[in-house]
């Protein structure tokens, strides 16, 4: 069993920490955390989000990220990822010989051979073997210690039984499986088909409608990861919490299809719809579907993905929101 483990959290997440700081005897540290100056008041307490997702954890917040992970055995990234190339820029060099990573992100990046996963942006800029963690977690709801579920990808099962350690508490347990890929395309896949969802709810239609775009939307997200993982692909990783159980989770509580139902209702942009109903924070499901686009784009496979094509139109390339649900009725599934 491991124990005088130091973590970091780049940046903190408001609810992870709660359940990090609960291993004294495992990891006597207090964790470092990377907080930005926009993120913390006077007390500490997290500007964005507000209320039951304060951070409550006993913790150090640490305004500089090479100060933060200078004695850091195992970092845990939460960080938006679009910034997370400068922060391995900044990290490179100054790690610990043997730190390993942990990532939170959702998201995928384009490489010049077509998908790039976060967690491989960050190992190969810091030399560090990553892990990943996805699941059905509404943050707000992590942070209130409601029952939830979660998933670690992570290719070393001990490492990964590691950070399990580091993590589970009763009410958040954990499951290890060795599909890296797997569970972190799901974790940004569900994004895009959450979307779809919420132009379902903001057009009026039912819990019927909406069943068929997470099957649909599930049955795109396994054929995604079979082109593009480069390693096994199994059904079974599906039905972890970082599958299906993320997927429904996230089509009828996430901020993807909140923000896409008031889209679909108002006539309002995504932009101002974020910058009203998410204090400016960029949404990830159109930003996915973007990438996911220019990837298939690349590889000549856009129309095998008619569902995340449908939403990248609609967001995009002012397609009207009802096409989406043509693109469902369409659907090559149903010929």
């Amino acid at each position: 069993m491991a124990r005088g483990k130091e973590q970091c959290l780049i940046p903190p997440n408001s609810a992870l920490p709660n359940s990090v700081s609960k291993r004294p005897f495992l990891f006597p540290h207090q964790p470092h955390c990377l907080a930005f100056r926009s993120q913390w008041g006077l007390h500490g307490g997290r500007r964005s989000p507000p209320g039951p997702c304060a951070l409550v954890a006993p913790q150090v917040a640490v305004p500089d990220v090479v100060q933060a992970t200078a004695d850091a055995d195992i970092l845990i990234f939460v960080v938006p990822h679009q910034f997370i190339s400068k922060i391995c820029a900044q990290l490179k060099g100054h790690l610990k010989a043997n730190a390993i990573g942990i990532s939170l992100i959702k998201g995928v990046d384009e490489g010049p051979n077509g998908l790039k996963l976060i967690s491989e942006v960050i190992g190969e800029h810091l030399g560090i073997p990553m892990s990943v963690l996805m699941g059905a977690n509404i943050a707000n709801e992590v942070a209130d210690e409601k029952f939830c579920e979660t998933t670690i990808g992570c290719k070393d099962l001990a490492q990964g039984q590691l950070l399990k350690e580091l993590m589970q508490t009763p009410n958040f347990r954990i499951t290890v499986v060795p599909e890296v890929d797997t569970v972190e395309i799901c974790g940004a896949l569900k994004n895009i088909v959450a979307v779809g969802a919420g132009f379902c709810d903001g057009l009026g239609f039912g819990d019927n409608t909406k069943a068929a775009v997470i099957r649909l939307g599930l049955m795109e997200m396994i054929a995604f990861a079979k082109v593009f993982c480069r390693g096994p692909v199994s059904s079974a990783t599906f039905l972890e919490s970082c599958g299906v159980a993320d997927l429904i989770t996230t089509c009828y509580g996430g901020r993807n299809r909140k923000v896409a139902e008031a889209f679909a209702r108002t006539g309002k942009s995504i932009e101002q719809l974020e910058k009203e109903m998410l204090n400016g924070q960029k949404l990830q499901g159109p930003q996915t579907a973007r990438e996911v686009h220019s990837i298939l784009q690349h590889k000549g496979l856009v129309d095998k993905f008619p569902l995340f094509m449908a939403v990248y139109r609609v967001c995009y390339e002012s397609q009207p929101v009802g096409e989406f649900i043509r693109c469902l009725q369409n659907h090559p599934e149903h010929m």
